[in-house]
């Protein structure tokens, strides 16, 4: 937290509210940047959650591979490029690969809210995705849509 309020107790409110660090202005650049990355040793020390690994880890989907990480993707070996809110609404959907996921769902986990009425976002972005996806040999796209229901990624062999 850095504020204009250096008392000794607003220092203990904003460390008892849930800052890591506390520093008063003025405070030098040098001081503040060597703050935060003693923040960020500290965090790195404590190691990556089970959760967080799982994130981290590449999602693999058939021909499908996304890195989280690096947000990166590849599509039967070649490179796939993805905006972020495709490679977003693709991992949710790689995750879960193979099942119906609702657009409830999808917005909740892609962009961390409710789907709103008449959102269309998901849509638009399907579309654009399955546009780099191309078809499959049968003609279909690779993300089937049920109407009303949602959306389901089709696994191809790698």
């Amino acid at each position: 937290m850095l504020t204009a309020r250096g008392d000794n107790l607003d220092r203990i409110v904003g460390l008892e509210m849930g800052a890591d660090d506390y520093v008063p202005k003025p405070c030098t650049p040098g001081e503040l940047v060597a703050r935060i990355r003693a923040i960020l040793r500290r965090t790195a020390r404590q190691g990556a959650s089970p959760e967080k690994a799982r994130e981290a880890a590449p999602v693999r989907a058939g021909a499908l591979v996304l890195a989280p990480g690096s947000r990166s993707a590849t599509w039967h070996g070649a490179p796939l490029a993805l905006t972020g809110t495709e490679f977003s609404l693709l991992e949710v959907l790689a995750r879960q690969a193979g099942t119906l996921v609702s657009k409830e769902e999808i917005s909740l986990q892609a962009f961390g809210e409710p789907l709103a009425r008449f959102d269309r976002r998901i849509d638009v972005h399907i579309s654009s995705i399955r546009q780099k996806l191309g078809q499959r040999p049968d003609g279909q796209p690779w993300i089937q849509s049920v109407r009303g229901r949602g959306y389901q990624l089709l696994e191809a062999a790698p």
